[in-house]
C-alpha cells in the first residue's frame, strides 16, 4: 500500500512539473494551423504569417516567453494539445461550453460573426424556402459547422471540408451554392481575391453564443493556471499599450476586437 501511495505522489507531482515546465523556462510552443487567411496561413516561402501569428509573437513578447510554432490540421488541434505537442493554441478558436468542458481559455483576443457567401448572380434567399436543396460548405470541427448541422440540417446539402480554402476552391468549381464561415475570412481571405471577385455575401451576420462562443481565445490545457494568466495579462497589456491596434489596422479597417 505505500508503495503504492509512493508511486501516485511520485506520478502527480511528475505530472505538475511538466505542466508547469513550460512557463518556467519561458520556453512556449504554440499551436496553429497555417491555413486560415487573413487570421493564419503559410507564405510561399514557407512561413506562417497573419493576425493570429502577430498577436501571438506580441503576447510572447509583452510576456517575455521564448515562443516557437507547431502547424496542425484543424480537426487535430485540440487533440494534439492534450497530447502536449504544444502547449498553448492560437489558432482562431472560439470559446465554446463544448470547448470548454476539454481546455481552458484565456479572454478572448477577437470576435467577429459568421456569414453566407453565394455568387452574386445567385439570387438565393436565406429562408427554408430559398435554401431548400441548396449545398453549402463548411470546414468541419467548427463552430460555424456546428451553427449549420444544428439549424439547416434539414434545409441545405452540407458538405465538410478540411480547411476553408478547400471549401473556396469548390464553390468556385461549381460544386457548391453556398460558403459559410467567419465573416473576415471570407471577406479577405476569398471575396477579396480573384477567385471570389463573382461573389458576395448574402442573408444575415451570426453571433448566437450558443455557437459562437464568447469570441475568440487561446486554448490551454485544464489546470495550466499560470500559463493561461500570463496569456491574459499579456493580451490587456497589448491593447492598452497601442500594439494591438497597429496589428489590427494591418488587416482589418475596423476592430476586430469587438464590443
Amino acid at each position: 500500500m505505500k508503495r503504492l501511495l509512493h508511486i501516485a505522489i511520485s506520478l502527480f507531482l511528475c505530472t505538475l512539473f511538466t505542466a508547469s515546465a513550460a512557463i518556467a523556462d519561458n520556453a512556449v510552443r504554440i499551436g496553429t494551423e497555417g491555413a486560415y487567411p487573413p487570421f493564419n496561413y503559410t507564405d510561399r516561402d514557407g512561413n506562417l504569417k497573419g493576425f493570429d501569428i502577430d498577436i501571438a509573437e506580441a503576447l510572447c513578447e509583452a510576456a517575455e516567453l521564448e515562443c516557437t510554432f507547431v502547424t496542425q490540421a484543424w480537426d487535430g488541434m485540440i487533440p494534439a494539445l492534450l497530447a502536449r505537442q504544444y502547449d498553448a493554441i492560437i489558432a482562431s478558436m472560439s470559446i465554446t461550453e463544448e470547448r470548454k468542458q476539454r481546455v481552458d481559455f484565456t479572454e478572448k483576443y477577437y470576435q467577429t460573426p459568421a456569414r453566407f457567401v453565394a455568387r452574386k448572380d445567385a439570387d438565393i434567399e436565406i429562408s427554408e424556402e430559398g435554401l431548400k436543396g441548396k449545398t453549402v460548405g463548411v470546414q468541419r470541427a467548427t463552430v460555424s459547422a456546428n451553427f449549420i448541422n444544428d439549424n439547416f440540417r434539414n434545409i441545405l446539402n452540407i458538405r465538410s471540408y478540411q480547411t476553408q480554402e478547400e471549401a473556396n476552391m469548390d464553390i468556385v468549381s461549381g460544386r457548391l451554392d453556398l460558403l459559410f464561415a467567419d465573416a473576415v475570412v471570407l471577406q479577405n481571405g476569398f471575396l477579396e481575391t480573384d477567385q471570389g471577385k463573382d461573389y458576395a455575401f448574402v442573408g444575415p451576420s451570426y453571433t448566437d453564443e450558443k455557437w459562437f462562443g464568447e469570441g475568440i481565445g487561446i486554448a490551454i490545457r485544464k489546470g495550466e493556471d499560470e500559463l493561461r494568466e500570463t496569456f491574459n495579462a499579456a493580451i490587456r497589456q497589448i491593447r492598452e499599450d497601442g500594439t494591438y491596434r497597429e496589428i489590427n489596422d494591418q488587416y482589418f479597417d475596423f476592430d476586430v476586437y469587438g464590443d
